[in-house]
Formats: C-alpha cells, sequence, structure tokens
C-alpha cells in the first residue's frame, strides 16, 4: 500500500511514493490540428530525449514588453500567426461541452474515463495507435474513451473508430473547445493573450505544448485517466488513483525525472492545478520538454510533502519499464535458443510488473515487428481486433 508524502525532501524518495506492484501486475496531442492545418505524423515528438533543463524565471504575462513584435522577424510573425490559426474554434469544438456531457453521462463513463489526445492527420492515425485504444478496452471493457482530436472528429476518424463502436466499446473523438477547457484554470488568461499574439510560442511545435497543456486541463475539469497513443497497457488501471510515474532514478534509487505519457487523477485535484500554473508561469516555446515531462517533475519536486497534496510515484517498471534507448530490442526476431529464452522472459516480467508500455514512437515507429518478438507477444496480450498490421 502507497504511503502519502508527508515530508519534504529535496527528491522524493522512492520508499515514500512507490505504489508497490502486484506480482501479477497515448489523447497525443489534444484537440488542436484544426481544419485542414495538421502536423506530419509524429513530427511534435523529439528526435531523442535531451538533458533537464532548469527551468527560466517565471515571466508574468503583464511584464512582456509591448514592443515585443518588434524584434519578431516578418517571417517568424507569418509562422507565429499560421500556428494560432488552427487554436481557433470550428464548427465542431464549439459543441464539445454539449457532446462530452452526453457521451459521458449516457454512457455511465464517470466510473472509468480515458483520455487520448491526437494532432497529426487521421491518415496517420495507424494500426500502432489502435493497439493502444484496443489494450484499453481489453483491460477496461466498461470504460469511456474521448480523443481529443480535430482530424479524428471526421468522417475519417469515425471509420477509423467503427470496428471498435460495433463491439460495444464506448470511443468517440471529440474537436475540443480550449477556452472551454481552460476555463477558470490558471492557464484562461494566458491562452487568451496567446490568442492575441502576446506569447511568443517558440520553435517547439505549438500543438505539442498546447496538447501537454490540454491534457491537464481534461483531467482538472473531468478526472479520469489520460495515456499518450503509443501507450500499450498490460492490466487494469482502475485501482489507481492520483498517479504519475517515473520515468528514471537516480543512483540512490530516487526519481530523476518523472513523464506525463500517463496521467491518473481526480477532478479538480490540486497537484494538476499547479502542473497548469507552472505551464502558464514558465511556458517556453523553445525548450522541448520544458512544458511537459520536465514541468511535472519540477512541480512534484516543489510540492512534495507540503499539506493538501495526496499522490503517489510509481517506479519506472509501472509505465516505462523499457527506456528510450532500448525500446527496439523489444521489436526483435529472435536468432537462437538463448535470445528465445530472453524474449519469453523479458514479456513475463512486462506482463508480471508493469501496468503500460510505452513505445517511445520517434524512436520505434519505423521498426518492424519481428515474428516471436516481445512486442509481438504483448500484441497478441493486448488486442481485441487484433489486426497483424502493425
Amino acid at each position: 500500500m502507497a504511503a502519502k508524502l508527508s515530508q519534504k525532501p529535496k527528491k522524493p524518495p522512492l520508499s515514500l511514493v512507490i505504489l508497490f506492484l502486484p506480482t501479477s501486475l497515448t489523447l497525443a496531442f489534444l484537440l488542436m490540428a484544426s481544419n485542414g492545418v495538421v502536423s506530419s505524423c509524429f513530427s511534435t515528438q523529439p528526435s531523442s530525449p535531451i538533458e533537464v533543463i532548469t527551468p527560466r524565471s517565471p515571466l508574468k504575462h503583464e511584464e512582456i514588453p509591448p514592443s515585443i513584435h518588434g524584434f519578431i522577424s516578418k517571417e517568424r510573425s507569418k509562422k507565429m500567426k499560421a500556428q494560432l490559426k488552427f487554436l481557433q474554434p470550428n464548427q465542431h469544438s464549439k459543441l464539445f461541452s454539449t457532446r462530452a456531457s452526453k457521451f459521458i453521462n449516457s454512457n455511465s463513463c464517470n466510473n472509468l474515463l480515458f483520455f487520448m489526445t491526437w494532432i497529426s492527420s487521421s491518415t496517420c492515425f495507424g494500426p500502432r495507435e489502435l493497439l493502444s485504444i484496443e489494450s484499453v478496452f481489453k483491460f477496461h471493457p466498461n470504460a469511456c474513451l474521448l480523443i481529443l482530436s480535430n482530424t479524428m472528429d471526421s468522417p475519417k476518424g469515425s471509420r477509423l473508430l467503427k470496428p471498435l463502436n460495433e463491439r460495444g466499446f464506448k470511443v468517440l473523438a471529440l474537436s475540443p473547445d480550449s477556452r472551454y477547457l481552460l476555463k477558470h484554470t490558471p492557464a484562461e488568461s494566458w491562452f487568451r493573450e496567446l490568442l492575441h499574439g502576446g506569447v511568443d510560442p517558440g520553435d517547439v511545435s505549438l500543438g505539442q505544448n498546447i496538447s501537454n497543456l490540454l491534457r491537464l486541463a481534461v483531467l482538472y475539469k473531468y478526472g479520469g485517466i489520460y495515456i499518450d497513443t503509443d501507450v500499450i497497457l498490460m492490466k487494469s488501471l482502475s485501482g489507481l488513483k492520483n498517479v504519475i510515474g517515473a520515468q528514471t532514478l537516480d543512483v540512490h534509487g530516487n526519481w530523476s525525472r518523472l513523464n506525463n505519457a500517463v496521467l491518473i487523477f481526480n477532478k479538480g485535484h490540486p497537484l494538476v492545478y499547479k502542473f497548469i500554473e507552472e505551464f502558464t508561469e514558465t511556458f517556453d516555446g523553445s525548450k522541448w520538454g520544458h512544458n511537459g515531462p520536465y514541468l511535472v517533475s519540477r512541480v512534484v519536486s516543489k510540492v512534495a510533502g507540503k499539506p493538501g497534496f495526496e499522490f503517489t510515484v510509481l517506479p519506472p517498471p509501472a509505465f516505462y519499464p523499457v527506456g528510450w534507448r532500448r525500446i527496439d530490442g523489444l521489436f526483435e526476431k529472435p536468432v537462437d535458443v538463448r535470445h528465445s529464452k530472453w524474449v519469453a522472459m523479458k514479456f513475463d516480467r512486462i506482463q508480471q510488473e508493469s501496468f503500460a508500455l510505452h513505445l517511445w514512437n520517434r524512436q520505434s515507429r519505423d521498426i518492424k515487428v519481428g515474428e516471436g518478438s516481445v512486442l509481438q507477444r504483448i500484441i497478441k496480450f493486448c488486442c481485441v481486433l487484433c489486426d497483424s498490421s502493425l
């Protein structure tokens, strides 16, 4: 049973925040990709993780000098306008709150509500993303899943999800209403300022950064479980409450970096509020990860041990049992008896120790699944439609 954080160490000792795993124990961008403005497949992912970035001092929005635009070139200004265009509401997003409420209430979704985000074209939504969805329903057949995406909220997206709907699984893609989701949060005025050109979106994909924000907003407003579309579930998450996962540990066994690919929080949780607040106060659109994985790491370091925050940090095997540098090993076809034994052992270990597996799509999306590989075994274990084209 997990102990609650009650002290204030520089880094929360893992012994204080680990939920012990049972012995048998991906919305990629929410919302954005509006009409005709989409990113190429997976373009929002980094080529490789980077070193931990020390956050700069918070810059209050009212402190941004009015003349900031005078330092931006015409090319930069044009790019900023194009980036901001896709954030404007469309005919589908204006109905988000009504459609979301109807979906949640009519299906009794409050008990187990999942969220994903998707920014790329619906054409890029392939077998791997569908497997992530299938794994949700494999272990939570009565759950509801909302995919926040303008491109998937389309005839093409409906066709992709139809086989799941026909089997009775409750999944729906909705164009998100960013203003509605951010209303009454610390990001409400920040987002308004962004739309009016008062915030420099930076060089990193604005879609990725807004995705980092809106996954927090949707959890804060509704509560539930967020997973990236390159996360495959290995068992039920229904027993987890107010949880975030560690990606790496330091030499002393304490977490050194958290990740936001899997987030499980109650509606209105104060830690999620702090995440949103940190986003607006320290936003930097030119440093990958600053507004995502590094953000949650910064905030948890600050609030650990403070009263009013009750959450659990799970160790890396829970959601990130294989790091991005070694993910290719799960795709390899065994070449001899020794390799086959390793494959069997690795699969068993992930199945027993992990709630989920992050595939690190940027590193692995072009790797073919080898016959008899660890991943092939995982696919067979987690699928419900079991499309062999992955």
